[in-house]
Formats: C-alpha cells, sequence, structure tokens
C-alpha cells in the first residue's frame, strides 16, 4: 500500500441506509421525488438516469430512500452478480425512492463518490459478495455484514480525484473502442443476413415451391421415457437445444444415449436439418453430419435425393422463412409449431441438386468469413474487457 493511503471498513467511512426521516424533513409530504426501480440501474453507466416521478406520501412507506450523491448497489442476484450500480444525481428535489433491494450507500467526506463507485464496480468485490449470498434460489441477497466490513482503500482526496480522472478518460476509450467492435460484428452479420435473404428472395428461372413434406421426412424427437440423463451412455448424440452451435453445427459430445435408450428414441439420420419448434429460441436451426437422437422441442427434416440439406438449412434461416415459423405457432404460453404445420411450409428449390449446391458452397464461405471477423472482433471486446479489470486493479493498488 503506498504511503499516505488508508484502509477502512466501508460501514465506517460510508452511511449505509441514510434514514427517511431526512426526506420527510426536506419536502413536504406531496412533493414530487425521483423514483428508480431495479431495471432504471445501469451497468458501467456511473450516474443513472431517473425518468420517473412519484410524491413522497406514495413511496416513503415501502420503498429505499436515497438522495443525490449516494451509491446505489443491489444485494440480491442476479443483479448483484451482473454489476448494476450507479450513483444517485439530478434526482426531483434532491430525493429519490426505488427498490426495496437496494443498498444506498453515502460515503463521507474522506471518500469519493466517484472513486466508491469504481472500488465497487470491480469484479473481484462481486465474486467475493456472490460466494457469501444466502436464500432460496432466485432470491439470494448479500448479507448487510459483506457489505459493511469490507475494506476499502482510499487515499487522500486530491489523489483520489488524480486517480478518478485517468480511470474517466480511459474507460471513456474502452468503451468507445468496444462500441465500435459491437459495431462491427453487428455490421458483419447484417451483411451475411441481407445477402442470405436476397438469395431466397430474388429467386432464378425454374425455382418451385413445394411444402416441406414433399421434399423429405419430417419428424419430432422424441425422450426416451425409461432412461434419463443417469443412464445415458456412449452409443449415439442426444441433441437439445442448448446443443445449436453458432454456425449451425452441433454440439455431439454433451449427452449420448446408450443402445438401449437409443431403441426407445427416433433416429435423425446424417444430413438432416434440425429446428427448434416450441419456446423462446424456437427457430432456431441447426445441421447434422451424423447419427444424432434429439427430444421433443426439435423438428427435424431429411430431405430426399434431390435435395440438399445445407440448401434447406440456410433457407431456414432467412427472415420470410422465421416469420412463417412464428405465425403458424401457437402463442397460448409458450410459441410453439407442431410437425404438421413444419412439415407444410413452403421451401423454394432450384431445378437441380448442382444449382442446389453452387449455392450453398457460396453461402459457406461468406459465412465461415463473418464467423472469422465476429470471432475477431469478440476477440478484442474480450481484450478490452480484460485491460479494464487490470487498470482497476491498478488503481486500488496504488499502481496508477
Amino acid at each position: 500500500m503506498k504511503s499516505g493511503w488508508e484502509i477502512k471498513k466501508l460501514g465506517n467511512v460510508c452511511t449505509i441506509k441514510p434514514p427517511k426521516a431526512e426526506a420527510r424533513k426536506k419536502i413536504s409530504h406531496d412533493a414530487l421525488v425521483s423514483f428508480v426501480p431495479m431495471e432504471d440501474l445501469g451497468i458501467d453507466e456511473k450516474v443513472f438516469k431517473s425518468t420517473q416521478k412519484r410524491s413522497l406520501s406514495e413511496v416513503v412507506g415501502s420503498y429505499t430512500y436515497f438522495a443525490d450523491g449516494d451509491v446505489l448497489l443491489p444485494k440480491i442476484t442476479p443483479c448483484f452478480e451482473n454489476g448494476k450500480l450507479g450513483i444517485a444525481a439530478g434526482l426531483a428535489n434532491g430525493v429519490g425512492f426505488g427498490s426495496s433491494e437496494y443498498i444506498v450507500l453515502r460515503p463521507d467526506e474522506r471518500l469519493n463518490k466517484e472513486w466508491l463507485y469504481y472500488f465497487l464496480s470491480r469484479e473481484t468485490f462481486r465474486l467475493e459478495g456472490a460466494q457469501l449470498m444466502t436464500g432460496a434460489v432466485g432470491h439470494k441477497r448479500v448479507p448487510k455484514e459483506f457489505i459493511e466490513n469490507y475494506p476499502i482503500p482510499f487515499p487522500p482526496l486530491p489523489e483520489q480525484q488524480r486517480i478518478i480522472s485517468i480511470l474517466d478518460e480511459t474507460f471513456d476509450g474502452i468503451a468507445t473502442a468496444k462500441a465500435n467492435a459491437e459495431k462491427n460484428i453487428k455490421n458483419a452479420r447484417q451483411l451475411f443476413d441481407s445477402h442470405l435473404n436476397s438469395v431466397f428472395s430474388q429467386r432464378g428461372e425454374g425455382w418451385v415451391e413445394k411444402q416441406l413434406q414433399q421434399t423429405g421426412i419430417t419428424q419430432t424427437g422424441s425422450t426416451p421415457k425409461t432412461l434419463v440423463i443417469t443412464n445415458y451412455g456412449e452409443y449415439i448424440p442426444f441433441v437439445k437445444p442448448a446443443d445449436f452451435n453458432k454456425d449451425g453445427s452441433l454440439d455431439y459430445d454433451k449427452d449420448k444415449l446408450s443402445k438401449p435408450g437409443f431403441e426407445q428414441a427416433r433416429k435423425i439420420s446424417a444430413g438432416s436439418v434440425l429446428m427448434v419448434c416450441i419456446g423462446a429460441t424456437i427457430g432456431k436451426c441447426g445441421y447434422c453430419d451424423r447419427d444424432v437422437t434429439s427430444n421433443q422441442q426439435i423438428n427435424s427434416y431429411t430431405p430426399f435425393d434431390a435435395v440438399d440439406h445445407k440448401f434447406i438449412f440456410y433457407q431456414m434461416l432467412t427472415r420470410n422463412f422465421q416469420q412463417r415459423v412464428i405465425q403458424n405457432s401457437a402463442q397460448a404460453t409458450l410459441p410453439i409449431i407442431n410437425k404438421s404445420k413444419w412439415s407444410s411450409l413452403n421451401v423454394w428449390l432450384p431445378p437441380d441438386l448442382t444449382q442446389q449446391r453452387q449455392i450453398v458452397v457460396k453461402l459457406d464461405i461468406l459465412s465461415d468469413e463473418t464467423q472469422r471477423l465476429e470471432s475477431i472482433y469478440q476477440n478484442k471486446i474480450e481484450a478490452l474487457d480484460a485491460l479494464k479489470k487490470s487498470i482497476l486493479q491498478k488503481a486500488f493498488s496504488g499502481k496508477l
């Protein structure tokens, strides 16, 4: 620790949970105050934006009080682990109320609020807090004692401000570089999607329209009734929606059925196309290069000899096909398209298999290049995140 730096417990340099009596003394019962629900608290957003207002009388009884300059930290999962955090500023009448799951920290005169914000934004702090969470699944919370007793290093105020200025400038640059990388990923994906959609919307001469069931065998997956995960073996891959990779290939290694289990399942032959037919990922597509089985959430299509399976795979990725999947799905609770409706969906086919495969080759090349670019920019984003963690570590160890 550098000379002149101190280490104190957060509870000794912050007022934790300032009393609501402050608000009652400061403003009238019918005065407007800012209201900040959990969803309005950001991630990597130093000063959060308050867009809602309510009267003091509406919120003073049930919600958490804070004021301009206070730091808000969620105590409940997953908001704590996700890094939600922010400094209150520009509140109506200088007063705010929000979720009962907020921990409010008000730094004393020795501690700059932005120093406290950056300190609490460290991944190390979140990981340590997450390990000590208590409560039921989905409602786990960080213990109050963890926050109160957590040690914070801090130099004199001028040194805090010097380091804060460095962090502000550096992190602004990192945020800009990260946004550019994310934009490049989006642009690469949009370029591929645009070309893909144009291939199947600007069809050439001789293309014919047919139902899926007229061009191949369709079926829905099945899970063996008597063999559960504990009896899985090494006989044949058992594919689930989570096993679809981004490029459409499948992860074959997570679960495999034993031979007795396979005898109760429906085989999906190599060279088939698979699509998730229910839930949040409905329309997600993949293809297999070996025999597999799947659960009931997946429909499969095994083409006849005159059809290339990857040609159908790419066509299923198009905006037009995906929209028809949704339009034909029941929407009672979860979107679901049954095998009958799915099998009746139309696809377009060129006059011969050779032309299908020529299109597939071109789309494969563009897809591979898109994946390559996305990987490059994703690596840049990960490097920027690692740089940010390193700079924060140096900041609070006196090395900046």
